[in-house]
């Protein structure tokens, strides 16, 4: 039976055998017939490029909590509700946010234990404890906010979150400068292995079509300083970032 012959343009080698269109082309002395090869992508550089940006924070989420002991659950639940109506009536009244912008993320009533060799485990009380996430816009007035709701009676402040409220505004930058990206690492593939880079043929942002977001948080106990004047609150800057799949020729 004799031996199968193609010419091999664009031909590249994958152990041993010649790939030349999705074909295999078989050297002279093997003694194997030319077969088709599926699924294999040649002459084609595929990498992750991707775009990161440094932005301002336009929104923070600030967490204020109260805590009220008490000998019954229900004393302590009493005694933190009007706690926590004090905080809520500055915080709307007072400092003008919207009841949109306040929520309650946490809430329970727990009973407290000690324990002893003589009587064992036993209940010595309860503790009530409500959190208000506010949604807040002004960014150089978050300490004065926070000292304010403490001086109310807010005694739980945990932590701070800043971010951007419409990453999908960044979205051009970023896209921008993850294709910059791409363009560099294929270019430097191409160069290294002696080919030239040729059109793009496929992308595919990799979040979604929507920009990433990374925000900062501040722990009240660790991050905000407090000096005569008040608590400082440093806002830093959050990161908006997307990854893009590029597929492009190497010629």
């Amino acid at each position: 039976m004799g031996k199968q012959w193609m010419k091999p343009l664009g031909a590249v080698l994958v152990a041993g055998t010649l790939l030349v269109g999705g074909t295999a082309w078989v050297a002279p002395g093997n003694y194997a017939y030319a077969a088709e090869v599926q699924g294999v992508q040649q002459n084609v550089i595929n990498v992750v490029g991707k775009g990161e940006i440094q932005v301002k924070p336009d929104i923070a989420y600030l967490s204020i909590g109260v805590n009220s002991t008490a000998e019954t659950a229900a004393s302590a639940q009493k005694a933190n509700a009007a706690k926590i109506q004090k905080v809520s009536n500055l915080l709307k009244n007072t400092w003008k946010i919207s009841a949109d912008d306040i929520q309650t993320s946490q809430f329970y009533v727990q009973p407290n234990y000690t324990y002893s060799e003589k009587e064992g485990q036993k209940v010595k009380g309860y503790t009530a404890h409500h959190t208000l996430t506010i949604t807040y816009r002004e960014m150089d007035k978050i300490g004065e906010l926070l000292d304010a709701a403490s001086q109310a009676g807010a005694n739980n402040i945990e932590n701070v979150r800043f971010t951007v409220e419409h990453p999908e505004n960044f979205e051009a930058q970023v896209i921008e400068k993850a294709v910059a990206n791409a363009d560099v690492k294929a270019a430097a593939i191409a160069k290294t292995v002696k080919r030239q880079l040729g059109a793009v043929l496929s992308v595919t942002q990799g979040d979604g079509n929507v920009p990433v977001l990374y925000a900062t948080e501040s722990s009240t106990a660790k991050d905000m300083a407090m000096s005569a004047a008040g608590t400082e609150i440093e806002t830093g800057q959050v990161k908006v970032s997307t990854t893009l799949n590029i597929t492009y020729e190497m010629k």
